[in-house]
């Protein structure tokens, strides 16, 4: 999962930043709402966490412009401003969420897991596709109660397409949600990821490329 912070305080984001990236998710940090809108106008993230008090224009300008481009990326307002008017003022906005400074790491992980769930229409912690079940919050993965042995990267791929089951995942959109601009993927990576998964699956799903579009994940029937 692809993950945008918006903070220009060096300290906050980089501590933020390196939280999210023990979590496996991909991690980019801009420090301006005009670095974030030409962010999110050009690449995919699964969730932004924005800063209201931002040099330039505001994190509820960036909110604001964001949703009216119809951008959907789910959005947790982190800021110092514990204020009733601006708790409502993000969440009319189209915020999904509002945690205050200071705040507690494990706090903020379970809010990010939670308000990419709600994004997905997933209610729980818990994802099942046939035998394979997905612990989200644990970031864990098992076929009939087996445990999968997964690299950070190959959950990352996995856990899109679980969340997407169905549905056409592009290889570009794969590819960032496993990496961010400070990292790079050889062409053909994504392949080798995905193979490895199905080896590990068993069988349990199958992962299925669409020629020139991407790759899709189908419940085996039974």
């Amino acid at each position: 999962m692809r993950i945008l912070v918006v903070e220009d305080d060096p300290l906050v984001g980089d501590a933020v930043r390196r939280a999210l990236a023990m979590e496996s998710y991909a991690v980019d940090l801009v420090a301006s709402a005009e670095a974030a809108a030409a962010a999110l106008h050009a690449e995919t993230f699964n969730l932004a966490i924005v800063d209201i008090g931002l040099p330039g224009a505001s994190g509820l300008q960036l909110l604001r412009d964001a949703r009216q481009r119809g951008l959907a990326v789910p959005v947790l307002i982190l800021t110092a401003r514990d204020g009733l008017d601006d708790r409502v003022a993000a969440l009319d906005l189209g915020a999904d969420d509002y945690l205050v400074k200071p705040f507690q790491v494990p706090e903020l992980l379970a809010r990010c897991r939670a308000v990419i769930r709600r994004a997905h229409a997933v209610a729980g912690t818990e994802l099942a596709l046939g035998a394979l079940h997905l612990d989200l919050a644990h970031r864990a993965a098992a076929v009939d109660g087996h445990a999968l042995d997964l690299t950070l990267r190959e959950w990352s791929i996995l856990e899109c397409l679980a969340f997407n089951a169905g549905r056409i995942v592009s290889r570009e959109r794969l590819t960032q949600a496993v990496v961010n601009w400070s990292e790079d993927l050889t062409p053909n990576a994504i392949e080798v990821y995905v193979s490895r998964l199905r080896a590990k699956l068993g069988g349990a799903v199958n992962i299925r490329a669409v020629r020139g579009m991407g790759y899709r994940i189908d419940v085996q029937s039974h």
